[in-house]
């Protein structure tokens, strides 16, 4: 049952193809169904949820919610796919809806929920990665093994999965369409993301902006001596989180050397010239 065929490629049909129909039951009542546990979701958008109450307040549900038996809750079925459905028949003053009840165990569940998020395009970016995750972590995926169920190239699914380790600040500008997908992946890796996802954001950078501008913060690491004192490290960081700019200190034994600002545009520029002139 869970031998994976092709995924994605094949759709939510196939799916259920590879699942036992045990009854087709035209309608549930709405408060027999529970939220899929599985959901990667978390999000829904506030104005399709309405267009789609409006559809089927007007026309009704066309197209069946999926189902299975809850193993937790006595006489109610959790949702395997369908749940914005749900969500919109409950705002449309619905009672009941129709269904198809399927016997599907917890990975498959998980399968129908991300094929169809993806498919139709609902996921944020993070919640697409958190799926993939659950995958690797909870049914003993690998990278690979998601690729091909998902029908993305292997190193979609690796990009995909590093957008995990930025900060929850990042991730809510993302959720909250501040930032796009775009501008996340070129922050993964930075100490200071947050920081400079907060600075795209007041600049109204593009993509490619933001690349040029990530630039600053990048400091190659065989251009810092490897014996570079740990305090010189800490104060390096410490200047740059404070005004914003790359910051290279340069300290010889005599405890001479250069402090050096990077800069990309003349407004940085001005910043930095406006620092100095305040404090000294």
């Amino acid at each position: 049952m869970n031998k994976i065929k092709k995924g994605l490629g094949r759709g939510l049909s196939s799916l259920i193809g590879e699942t036992k129909i045990s009854e087709t039951k035209n309608k549930l009542s709405i408060s027999h169904l529970i939220p899929n546990k599985y959901q990667p979701r978390k999000n829904f958008d506030e104005e399709n949820l309405k267009d789609l109450t409006n559809s089927i307040s007007e026309r009704g549900i066309i197209q069946p919610i999926i189902v299975r038996k809850s193993d937790t809750e006595k006489e109610k079925f959790e949702i395997i796919a369908g749940e914005r459905r749900w969500i919109a028949a409950q705002r449309a003053g619905l009672h009941d809806v129709p269904v198809v009840i399927t016997e599907a165990d917890d990975l498959k569940s998980l399968e129908f929920a991300i094929v169809e998020n993806v498919q139709r395009h609902d996921l944020n970016p993070f919640e697409e990665a958190q799926g993939y995750k659950r995958l690797i972590n909870d049914f003993n995926y690998d990278q690979e093994k998601v690729s091909k169920f998902i029908g993305k190239s292997r190193s979609y699914i690796t990009n995909s999965l590093r957008l995990l380790t930025l900060p929850d600040e990042v991730t809510k500008l993302v959720e909250n369409k501040k930032l796009t997908a775009g501008h996340a992946k070129i922050l993964v890796g930075l100490d200071n993301a947050a920081f400079i996802a907060d600075k795209i954001v007041e600049k109204k950078l593009s993509v490619r902006q933001a690349e040029s501008f990530v630039k600053i913060f990048k400091i190659k690491k065989n251009k810092i001596s490897r014996f570079k004192d740990a305090n010189i490290k800490e104060l390096e960081n410490s200047i740059s989180e404070k005004i914003g700019l790359s910051v290279i200190i340069k300290n010889s034994k005599r405890n001479k050397g250069t402090i050096t600002f990077s800069y990309s545009d003349i407004d940085q520029l001005n910043k930095i010239i406006e620092i100095i002139k305040q404090n000294y």
